[in-house]
């Protein structure tokens, strides 16, 4: 693929790179691209930990790591520090971005690595991300966008390099399931976690657990609602999340979608959060 090819020549000129690591699919095929490229001495891979992450990703992102022979180093994230984060206002993931944008360039300072990178798709510069405005801020790369890889071509290239995420679902930050305005704390972060691995055990691979304060509006694809909404599966929901602290339960009609909290701003809000960070 020509895209690849750029990919490679980006990172060649790069030279050494410090690779924001989560485990996910773009991230993933970040590593082993700059591996494959630049050799293992020339790369680390940096991996937050912290509240917001999704349970059991840390074990399965730092395996992989593991076999590409590159250094995993753990960055504490600390986001429930952060008012700014915590206010869970629209521009909440700039200020989580931003914080690990300088946390990652003091460390390829101090380790001698030439750049800093994010697994930014091409598809991502389309979409209300103002995580992406704290790279612009920070001076950083984005490699895969740079070489216009969309979200599907990098699937494709990874089942050609058999990797083990080619086809896993995205699993963003935990607290991009809290409707903005309700503040993100480690309760919430834990029931919504606690909610999504439960429906993982009745065989849902793509959908969300929004957290609506005291409400948990469910997402899923719409060929699987009948399968949550019929017994025994929506008793032992109902019972499962009123367990751990919600009062209601709700299905999405409309199924699952990326970004549904996005409709709660207006355009006003998206705009200035993207300008001003």
């Amino acid at each position: 693929m020509k895209k690849y090819e750029l990919l490679k020549r980006a990172f060649k000129k790069l030279g050494s790179v410090v690779v924001a690591y989560s485990g996910g699919v773009d991230s993933t095929f970040l590593l082993k691209a700059a591996v494959d490229t630049l050799g293992a001495e020339n790369v680390l891979a940096c991996i937050s930990v912290g509240a917001t992450e999704p349970g059991g990703q840390f074990e399965r992102a730092a395996e992989f790591a593991r076999s590409t022979g590159v250094e995993l180093r753990t960055v504490e994230a600390n986001e429930l520090g952060d008012p700014n984060f915590t206010a869970n206002k629209a521009d909440r993931c700039f200020h989580c971005k931003s914080h690990l944008c300088k946390t990652l360039l003091d460390i390829a300072k101090e380790r001698g690595f030439n750049h800093v990178v994010f697994g930014a798709n091409y598809d991502d510069l389309d979409d209300y991300r103002p995580g992406n405005r704290a790279m612009k801020v920070f001076g950083i790369r984005s490699p895969l966008a740079e070489a216009k890889l969309t979200k599907a071509d990098i699937r494709e290239l990874s089942r050609e390099m058999n990797l083990p995420t080619a086809d896993q679902p995205a699993s963003p930050c935990l607290a991009s399931r809290i409707a903005y305005g309700l503040e993100v704390t480690e309760q919430r972060l834990k029931q919504i976690d606690q909610a999504e691995s439960f429906l993982r055990t009745l065989g849902l691979v793509e959908f969300r657990v929004r957290h609506h304060d005291t409400v948990a509006r469910i997402e899923v694809n719409p060929g699987n609602i009948e399968a949550v909404t019929t017994e025994p599966n929506r008793s032992r929901i109902v019972e499962k999340l009123k367990s751990i602290g919600f009062k209601f339960v709700t299905i999405d009609l409309q199924g699952f979608r990326s970004g549904s909290l996005n409709v709660q701003l207006s355009e006003e809000q998206k705009r200035q959060s993207l300008e001003r960070g």
